[in-house]
């Protein structure tokens, strides 16, 4: 007979937000979904275009797609399209009011380099 016993299992390691916004963000995207976008979702892809190569996608959905990852953050929730999920783990999706324009930006670790109008990026 055999005395020796079994280590449990180690948990396994939080894995790290696909995606997060900042405060500036959700709220907009609360506006936005109180507003015109009303009953839709905020839905995030990447696409091939641009000097770069890449650039990010964004449009509102009635609908969440099976391929669908919904992020939830700041009470607020957007959907990234599965094919874009490895060029998007660590992104930070901000809000800016500039002078002459607003919109979404991201802060995307996974980013190697960006055209210089700024439009796309590569990996």
């Amino acid at each position: 007979m055999s005395d020796t016993q079994t280590a449990p299992a180690p948990a396994p390691r939080a894995l790290p937000p696909l995606m997060q916004m900042t405060e500036r963000a959700a709220a907009r995207l609360k506006k936005l979904y109180e507003g015109a976008n009303k009953g839709q979702l905020l839905r995030i892809g990447v696409n091939t275009r641009g000097c770069s190569g890449m650039s990010y996608d964004m449009s509102f959905v009635d609908t969440v797609s099976p391929g669908d990852e919904r992020v939830t953050d700041h009470g607020v929730d957007v959907l990234i399209d599965r094919k874009a999920t490895l060029f998007l783990i660590g992104t930070v999706m901000d809000y800016e009011v500039k002078d002459l324009e607003s919109g979404f930006t991201f802060t995307n670790p996974n980013e190697k380099g960006r055209c210089g109008c700024g439009e796309s990026f590569h990996v």
